[in-house]
């Protein structure tokens, strides 16, 4: 099952980028083999046995040790893993959709990158092996590289050089701890190595809270946000953005629980600083891009505290947290990408009423809004009271100024949707603009219908995610 789900979108980039097919026929192959990945995901989440471990595993040898260690392919998925797969799956499927219908240049080429993206981050999502995780790693950045820098915006030389530089830096400094690894423990098997080495354990963290990003490490997001095309920017903050989070609980934490929790007050602070740094500046921003962009950076230091509130409670909100922040912001990406294909901008001034005469756009902007700004009932609601719970379980004070940053998201959210569907400041959408196709709905429905499930039956995740065995043994050790 983990084989094919690496291998499936990988095997549909190279027909795609060695056949001769015209610009339909590469179309439909993409988006066929993307839904045969959302399929294989729902099928591995409906057969996983939550409490049983690491699943559908395979172990062999793949490199020799050369008298140090051998690099192994072992994959698996455990609770954690399959909802990440699960996400990318779906994540890369809506984005390719909605570059078909902004019809890109080179389209072979685009939606081979994009195939190419998700099987490197199922590959980094599912890898036990370290060398092996760097590989997927690495191959999901040169993929987003090309992405950004050929069919991103005006600036998008200057923020793609930016976002390398921030990448590298972060990719260096695992790549020089995994090396060590190898050396001095003579295994990159992420369940054998236990360390209490504080360089290492900043070494892996320097690269996922880059990619997270968490304060103040996110110098690349806003041009990268803004001048990538708007599928990418989606998958960048629904999916990219969590193999940050998930190297977190992945690797830093059980290889290095020692440093972890010595270190937890400084990430602790610096995720809370980002929550109501990127709240306030969110709510300043003078487009619908800026809006969500800011609020994804928000959202991702609110996970990291969850993180590192290293409790139960705490690491099941972020993870819980994770898959809705996901859904939540592919929806709103992608639904302003409907608006800057029609419009040409996602600008306030040249934004405003989009209800009138519009209800389905309308309606389906305003469940991504009150989803996103936590409506008590809601799927995100739950985990960021978990969140919470798991902040005052550290720290009264840690869980008050927490509280403070989810009030925040209210106010610019209600901003944002009252920005489009109301206020007409300067331009406003044309009164003769139709209402959502029936494409762009087949794009925005099955991501609603998600957050309506996980907000129907909130316990089909959170049983599955099983933070008190497996991966974060140690959190209940610490509490």
């Amino acid at each position: 099952m983990t084989v094919a789900l690496i291998f499936l979108p990988l095997a549909v980039a190279l027909a795609i980028a060695v056949l001769p097919l015209d610009r339909r026929l590469a179309s439909g192959a993409g988006l066929l083999g993307t839904l045969a990945e959302v399929v294989l995901a729902a099928v591995a989440l409906v057969r996983f046995n939550a409490g049983s471990g690491m699943q559908f595993v395979t172990d062999d040898r793949w490199i020799p040790d050369f008298g140090l260690a051998p690099v192994r392919f072992h994959v698996g998925m455990d609770g954690l893993g399959v909802f990440m797969v699960a996400l990318a799956a779906v994540g890369v499927a809506a984005s390719l959709a909605a570059s078909l219908l902004a019809g890109r240049e080179r389209p072979r080429a685009h939606i081979a990158l994009l195939l190419l993206l998700e099987s490197a981050l199922v590959l980094l999502f599912t890898a036990q092996d370290l060398v092996l995780f760097y590989v997927g790693w690495e191959v999901m950045m040169v993929a987003l590289f090309v992405l950004m820098g050929v069919w991103g915006g005006a600036g998008r030389r200057a923020a793609t050089l930016r976002f390398v530089i921030y990448s590298l830096l972060g990719s260096l400094s695992m790549l020089v701890a995994i090396a060590y690894i190898g050396v001095r423990y003579h295994t990159f098997e992420v369940g054998q190595v236990h360390s209490g080495v504080v360089w290492l354990f900043l070494a892996f963290a320097a690269a996922f809270c880059i990619k997270a990003p968490m304060f103040p490490l996110h110098g690349w997001l806003p041009a990268a946000y803004r001048e990538s095309s708007i599928e990418v920017t989606a998958l960048l903050s629904g999916v990219v953005s969590k193999a940050g989070a998930y190297g977190l609980l992945r690797f830093c934490l059980p290889m290095f629980p020692g440093p972890a929790h010595d270190w937890r007050w400084l990430f602790l602070g610096l995720g809370l600083a980002g929550l109501l740094y990127g709240s306030l500046v969110a709510f300043r921003q003078p487009d619908a891009r800026g809006v969500v962009a800011y609020s994804s950076f928000a959202q991702m230091n609110l996970i990291i505290i969850g993180i590192f509130a290293l409790n139960v409670n705490g690491a099941t909100g972020a993870i819980f947290q994770m898959v809705n922040h996901g859904v939540v912001s592919l929806a709103a990406f992608l639904l302003i990408g409907v608006l800057e294909l029609r419009m040409g901008t996602s600008l306030f001034r040249h934004l405003g009423g989009l209800a009138n005469g519009r209800p389905i756009a309308s309606t389906v902007f305003l469940i991504a809004a009150l989803w996103a700004l936590a409506v008590p009932g809601s799927s995100v609601f739950v985990s960021e009271i978990y969140i919470l719970i798991g902040a005052f379980q550290q720290n009264e004070w840690l869980g008050a100024a927490a509280a403070l940053g989810i009030v925040l998201a209210a106010m610019y959210m209600l901003r944002w949707y009252s920005a489009i569907a109301h206020e007409k400041d300067g331009d406003s959408v044309p009164a003769g603009m139709p209402d959502l196709h029936l494409r762009e709905l087949a794009i925005a429905l099955p991501l609603i219908a998600i957050l309506f499930v996980m907000t129907a039956w909130p316990y089909g995740v959170m049983k599955r995610v099983d933070p008190g065995g497996g991966w974060a043994a140690y959190v209940v050790q610490k509490q």
